[in-house]
């Protein structure tokens, strides 16, 4: 995989995250069971707790993902995607475990581990700069 191709991936996981947690919501809507401006508008959460996490981590695949796209791509204009393309793939790998981790649980292990996983991404773009400007 190259480095495109994990920036691809890691758009298309931020999607299906989107669609996991507001696709339920259109049937509620579309039958009169809620408002579909009911969510989240100066109100308490409605959703389970589950639903609730997979909104979090879709919120968390946010942070990162610009300044991983931008160091990707700025890459290719360099002519410098060599420089990413072996690491890419593990900033994608990072945050699908990230995600999961953040979907499965709150416990020590999912906590400990999804906070891991934030660090490698963050210590991998961060490589992927610095190989980039030396």
């Amino acid at each position: 995989m190259d480095a495109y191709t994990a920036v691809l991936l890691y758009g298309g996981w931020m999607l299906l995250l989107t669609l996991a947690y507001a696709a339920p919501r259109v049937p509620q809507g579309m039958f009169g069971k809620k408002s579909f401006d009911s969510w989240e508008r100066d109100q308490p959460n409605p959703d389970p707790a589950f639903m609730q996490r997979i909104k979090h981590a879709h919120l968390n695949t946010t942070e990162s993902f610009p300044v991983f796209a931008a160091v990707v791509v700025i890459a290719g204009l360099m002519g410098q995607l060599d420089t990413v393309n072996s690491l890419a793939p593990w900033v994608l790998y990072a945050r699908l475990a990230q995600s999961i981790l953040h979907i499965t649980g709150v416990g020590f292990f999912n906590i400990t581990f999804r906070a891991t996983a934030f660090v490698a991404q963050v210590v991998l773009i961060g490589i992927m700069i610095f190989g980039l400007v030396t």
